[in-house]
Protein backbone atom coordinates (compact mmCIF):
# COMPACT_ATOMS: atom_id res chain seq x y z
CA UNK A 1 0.00 0.00 0.00
CA UNK A 2 1.62 2.90 -1.28
CA UNK A 3 1.50 6.80 0.94
CA UNK A 4 -1.66 7.99 -0.75
CA UNK A 5 -3.39 5.08 -0.18
CA UNK A 6 -2.48 4.85 3.40
CA UNK A 7 -3.66 8.49 4.09
CA UNK A 8 -6.88 8.07 2.62
CA UNK A 9 -7.46 4.25 3.89
CA UNK A 10 -5.47 3.92 7.33
CA UNK A 11 -8.04 4.87 9.56
CA UNK A 12 -10.91 3.33 11.20
CA UNK A 13 -14.24 3.63 11.14
CA UNK A 14 -17.11 4.21 7.63
CA UNK A 15 -13.99 4.29 5.57
CA UNK A 16 -12.88 0.51 6.04
CA UNK A 17 -16.70 -0.16 6.10
CA UNK A 18 -16.83 0.99 2.60
CA UNK A 19 -13.89 -0.19 1.19
CA UNK A 20 -14.70 -3.81 2.11
CA UNK A 21 -17.83 -3.17 -0.37
CA UNK A 22 -15.55 -2.80 -3.08
CA UNK A 23 -14.06 -5.39 -5.78
CA UNK A 24 -10.56 -4.90 -6.91
CA UNK A 25 -11.65 -2.81 -9.72
CA UNK A 26 -13.67 -0.33 -7.36
CA UNK A 27 -10.77 -0.37 -5.27
CA UNK A 28 -8.38 1.03 -7.55
CA UNK A 29 -11.07 3.44 -9.71
CA UNK A 30 -11.12 4.98 -6.04
CA UNK A 31 -7.28 5.06 -5.22
CA UNK A 32 -6.52 6.75 -8.31
CA UNK A 33 -8.93 9.77 -7.93
CA UNK A 34 -9.18 10.20 -4.10
CA UNK A 35 -7.15 13.50 -2.77
CA UNK A 36 -6.58 14.07 0.98
CA UNK A 37 -6.97 17.66 1.53
CA UNK A 38 -5.69 19.95 4.89
CA UNK A 39 -7.80 23.14 5.96
CA UNK A 40 -6.52 25.37 8.41
CA UNK A 41 -9.02 26.73 11.14
CA UNK A 42 -12.10 28.27 10.12
CA UNK A 43 -11.26 27.68 6.77
CA UNK A 44 -14.08 27.51 4.15
CA UNK A 45 -14.68 24.01 3.09
CA UNK A 46 -17.68 24.55 0.71
CA UNK A 47 -20.58 27.17 0.35
CA UNK A 48 -23.54 27.68 -0.17
CA UNK A 49 -24.81 28.04 -3.58
CA UNK A 50 -21.33 25.68 -5.01
CA UNK A 51 -21.54 22.80 -6.82
CA UNK A 52 -21.28 19.65 -5.03
CA UNK A 53 -18.60 17.90 -6.56
CA UNK A 54 -17.06 15.49 -3.89
CA UNK A 55 -17.88 13.21 -1.25
CA UNK A 56 -15.88 14.22 1.84
CA UNK A 57 -15.09 12.26 4.34
CA UNK A 58 -13.58 14.15 7.75
CA UNK A 59 -10.36 11.76 8.55
CA UNK A 60 -8.80 14.34 11.64
CA UNK A 61 -10.07 17.82 13.11
CA UNK A 62 -13.49 18.91 13.73
CA UNK A 63 -16.19 20.56 10.58
CA UNK A 64 -19.26 22.16 11.33
CA UNK A 65 -21.75 22.68 8.70
CA UNK A 66 -24.09 25.70 9.10
CA UNK A 67 -26.46 27.91 7.09
CA UNK A 68 -26.76 31.96 7.51
CA UNK A 69 -30.20 32.81 8.29
CA UNK A 70 -32.47 36.00 8.54
CA UNK A 71 -30.69 39.47 9.75
CA UNK A 72 -27.45 37.42 9.65
CA UNK A 73 -28.04 35.00 12.13
CA UNK A 74 -25.87 31.94 12.14
CA UNK A 75 -27.33 28.33 12.75
CA UNK A 76 -25.54 25.36 12.72
CA UNK A 77 -27.03 22.25 11.98
CA UNK A 78 -24.46 19.78 12.19
CA UNK A 79 -21.07 18.80 13.16
CA UNK A 80 -19.17 16.37 11.76
CA UNK A 81 -16.72 13.96 13.43
CA UNK A 82 -13.85 11.69 12.57
CA UNK A 83 -14.87 9.22 10.19
CA UNK A 84 -17.91 10.60 8.88
CA UNK A 85 -19.34 11.51 5.31
CA UNK A 86 -21.09 14.70 4.65
CA UNK A 87 -21.28 17.06 1.27
CA UNK A 88 -22.55 14.35 -1.11
CA UNK A 89 -26.58 15.05 -0.16
CA UNK A 90 -26.54 17.65 -2.58
CA UNK A 91 -25.62 16.04 -5.64
CA UNK A 92 -28.33 12.88 -5.17
CA UNK A 93 -31.14 15.44 -4.65
CA UNK A 94 -29.83 17.41 -7.93
CA UNK A 95 -29.02 20.92 -5.61
CA UNK A 96 -26.63 23.04 -5.42
CA UNK A 97 -24.96 23.09 -1.71
CA UNK A 98 -27.90 24.68 0.96
CA UNK A 99 -24.89 25.26 3.46
CA UNK A 100 -21.68 26.35 4.41
CA UNK A 101 -19.06 23.88 6.14
CA UNK A 102 -16.04 25.14 7.63
CA UNK A 103 -13.15 23.52 9.55
CA UNK A 104 -13.46 24.41 13.09
CA UNK A 105 -10.00 23.53 13.66
CA UNK A 106 -7.24 22.01 11.70
CA UNK A 107 -8.58 19.28 9.57
CA UNK A 108 -7.95 16.59 7.02
CA UNK A 109 -10.36 15.74 4.72
CA UNK A 110 -10.59 12.71 2.11
CA UNK A 111 -12.59 13.78 -0.94
CA UNK A 112 -13.89 11.67 -3.46
CA UNK A 113 -15.31 13.19 -7.09
CA UNK A 114 -19.04 12.02 -6.61
CA UNK A 115 -19.06 11.25 -10.63
CA UNK A 116 -16.20 8.12 -9.01
CA UNK A 117 -18.85 7.21 -6.31
CA UNK A 118 -21.42 7.34 -8.99
CA UNK A 119 -19.89 5.00 -11.44
CA UNK A 120 -19.41 2.61 -8.39
CA UNK A 121 -23.48 2.97 -7.04
CA UNK A 122 -24.45 2.49 -10.55
CA UNK A 123 -23.44 -1.78 -9.85
CA UNK A 124 -22.70 -2.09 -6.63
CA UNK A 125 -26.30 -2.52 -4.51
CA UNK A 126 -24.03 -2.45 -1.05
CA UNK A 127 -22.41 1.00 -1.58
CA UNK A 128 -26.17 2.11 -2.72
CA UNK A 129 -27.57 0.78 0.81
CA UNK A 130 -24.49 2.03 2.81
CA UNK A 131 -25.53 5.34 1.85
CA UNK A 132 -29.23 5.03 2.01
CA UNK A 133 -28.39 3.78 5.61
CA UNK A 134 -25.99 7.12 6.14
CA UNK A 135 -28.75 9.53 4.67
CA UNK A 136 -31.54 8.06 6.95
CA UNK A 137 -29.44 8.17 10.15
CA UNK A 138 -28.79 12.15 9.24
CA UNK A 139 -32.49 12.72 8.72
CA UNK A 140 -33.48 11.17 11.54
CA UNK A 141 -31.15 12.98 13.71
CA UNK A 142 -32.09 16.51 11.99
CA UNK A 143 -35.52 15.89 12.71
CA UNK A 144 -34.76 14.70 16.43
CA UNK A 145 -32.77 18.11 16.15
CA UNK A 146 -35.99 20.29 15.11
CA UNK A 147 -38.60 19.77 17.48
CA UNK A 148 -35.61 20.34 19.92
CA UNK A 149 -34.45 23.59 18.69
CA UNK A 150 -38.14 24.88 18.27
CA UNK A 151 -39.71 23.36 21.65
CA UNK A 152 -37.20 23.61 24.40
CA UNK A 153 -36.49 25.77 26.97
CA UNK A 154 -33.82 27.55 26.27
CA UNK A 155 -31.88 25.30 29.26
CA UNK A 156 -32.59 22.31 27.20
CA UNK A 157 -32.14 23.61 23.92
CA UNK A 158 -28.33 24.33 25.24
CA UNK A 159 -27.96 20.93 27.77
CA UNK A 160 -28.71 19.22 24.56
CA UNK A 161 -26.15 20.98 22.57
CA UNK A 162 -23.05 19.87 25.14
CA UNK A 163 -24.38 16.37 25.23
CA UNK A 164 -24.05 16.73 21.76
CA UNK A 165 -20.62 17.46 21.97
CA UNK A 166 -20.26 15.50 24.70
CA UNK A 167 -21.26 12.68 22.80
CA UNK A 168 -19.27 13.21 19.33
CA UNK A 169 -16.15 14.19 20.69
CA UNK A 170 -15.69 12.77 23.76
CA UNK A 171 -13.93 13.85 27.09
CA UNK A 172 -10.66 13.93 28.13
CA UNK A 173 -9.27 12.51 31.32
CA UNK A 174 -10.73 15.39 33.45
CA UNK A 175 -13.76 15.20 31.95
CA UNK A 176 -13.35 18.35 29.83
CA UNK A 177 -14.56 18.36 26.40
CA UNK A 178 -12.69 17.66 23.53
CA UNK A 179 -13.55 20.47 21.48
CA UNK A 180 -13.70 24.60 22.57
CA UNK A 181 -16.34 26.20 21.39
CA UNK A 182 -17.09 30.53 21.24
CA UNK A 183 -20.03 31.57 22.93
CA UNK A 184 -21.17 32.27 19.98
CA UNK A 185 -20.24 28.89 18.40
CA UNK A 186 -22.27 27.37 21.02
CA UNK A 187 -25.11 30.11 21.08
CA UNK A 188 -25.35 29.22 17.34
CA UNK A 189 -25.47 25.93 17.68
CA UNK A 190 -28.57 25.78 20.65
CA UNK A 191 -30.46 27.93 18.28
CA UNK A 192 -30.14 31.33 20.62
CA UNK A 193 -28.62 35.10 21.65
CA UNK A 194 -24.95 34.45 22.98
CA UNK A 195 -26.39 36.74 25.94
CA UNK A 196 -28.30 33.51 26.44
CA UNK A 197 -25.77 31.28 26.22
CA UNK A 198 -23.41 32.99 28.76
CA UNK A 199 -26.57 33.63 30.88
CA UNK A 200 -27.52 29.97 30.65
CA UNK A 201 -23.90 28.35 31.17
CA UNK A 202 -23.49 30.65 34.38
CA UNK A 203 -26.29 29.37 35.54
CA UNK A 204 -25.51 25.30 34.86
CA UNK A 205 -22.04 26.99 37.06
CA UNK A 206 -23.75 27.78 39.83
CA UNK A 207 -25.73 24.79 39.97
CA UNK A 208 -22.73 22.73 39.67
CA UNK A 209 -23.32 20.91 36.36
CA UNK A 210 -20.30 22.21 34.64
CA UNK A 211 -17.24 24.33 35.39
CA UNK A 212 -15.57 26.81 32.86
CA UNK A 213 -12.24 28.38 31.90
CA UNK A 214 -12.16 30.17 29.25
CA UNK A 215 -13.12 28.35 26.54
CA UNK A 216 -13.27 24.71 28.30
CA UNK A 217 -16.08 23.30 29.69
CA UNK A 218 -15.46 20.46 32.30
CA UNK A 219 -18.21 18.12 33.10
CA UNK A 220 -19.58 17.38 36.94
CA UNK A 221 -22.51 16.30 36.32
CA UNK A 222 -23.59 14.64 33.32
CA UNK A 223 -26.97 13.23 34.66
CA UNK A 224 -28.50 16.55 35.77
CA UNK A 225 -27.57 17.24 32.07
CA UNK A 226 -29.34 14.71 30.54
CA UNK A 227 -32.08 15.67 32.89
CA UNK A 228 -32.09 19.08 31.96
CA UNK A 229 -32.15 17.88 28.02
CA UNK A 230 -34.93 15.51 28.27
CA UNK A 231 -37.52 17.71 30.17
CA UNK A 232 -36.42 20.57 27.94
Amino acid sequence: MDEKEEQILDFSGSLHEVWRLLNDAERELLRAHAKVQHYKRNQRIYVEGDEPTHLMCLLEGKVKIYKDGIGGRTQIVRMIKPVQYFAYRAYFAQEKYLTDAAAFEASTICLVPMKVLAQIMHNNFEVCRFFIYQLSVDLGVADERTVSLTQKQIRGRLAESLLLLIDSYGLDENATMNIYLSRDDLANLSNMSSSNAIRTLTSFVSEKIIVLDGRKIKLLDEERLRTISKLG
